[in-house]
């Protein structure tokens, strides 16, 4: 029942088509009948009577327990819910003239944020007369993201931002948003 939404299903005297298509309590096709006949089987079997396709020729219905197939739907989403992985940003900062042990510190530190899923931002904040030549902040971005080995990806290049030189990193095989 993969795509189906709870909220659009028919159910009972709310189906209104004078042929469907039934399957019955087990799962088995029974096949096209009259509306009327299918809700009387589904009122024998004390279940409900349920458009399941109300687009396909004719309209598919089943018989079903419709309280229990809602419950089992709005389950099946919660676990859904709590599966997916909301990747954070996480950030890490440090000035153009940082000394190689500290910048191995911020590796690892990125290092743990990447092997959990998580994007990182890593930005270098230019002072002063540090502003008048870049080369060297991007020279320490491509040693950084050498630091970090095979499971990095750049997600962003490095740009300016005002005094800052910001580069945008994610862990390999995630897809690329920009």
């Amino acid at each position: 029942m993969g795509g189906i939404t709870i909220k659009d299903l028919r159910i009972n005297d709310e189906i209104r088509a004078d042929q469907v298509r039934l399957i019955d309590e087990n799962g088995n096709q029974v096949g096209v009948t009259t509306l009327r006949d299918a809700q009387a089987r589904a009122d024998e079997a004390k279940l409900d009577l349920v458009l399941m396709s109300p687009k396909a020729k004719p309209p598919v219905t089943r018989i079903m327990d419709y309280g229990k197939f809602k419950y089992d739907q709005e389950k099946k989403e919660k676990e859904n819910k709590k599966k997916q992985k909301n990747a954070q940003l996480k950030e890490t900062r440090f000035s153009l003239n940082i000394e190689d042990n500290d910048l191995q510190t911020k590796a690892n530190q990125a290092k743990k944020f990447l092997n959990n899923g998580d994007k990182v931002k890593v930005s270098i904040r230019f002072r002063g007369r540090e502003l008048g030549r870049k080369e060297p902040g991007y020279e320490l971005m491509d040693k950084f993201k050498d630091m970090l080995g095979e499971g990095v990806q750049v997600y962003k290049k490095p740009k300016m931002e005002g005094r800052s030189l910001v580069m945008f990193l994610e862990p390999k095989g995630e897809e690329n948003g920009k």
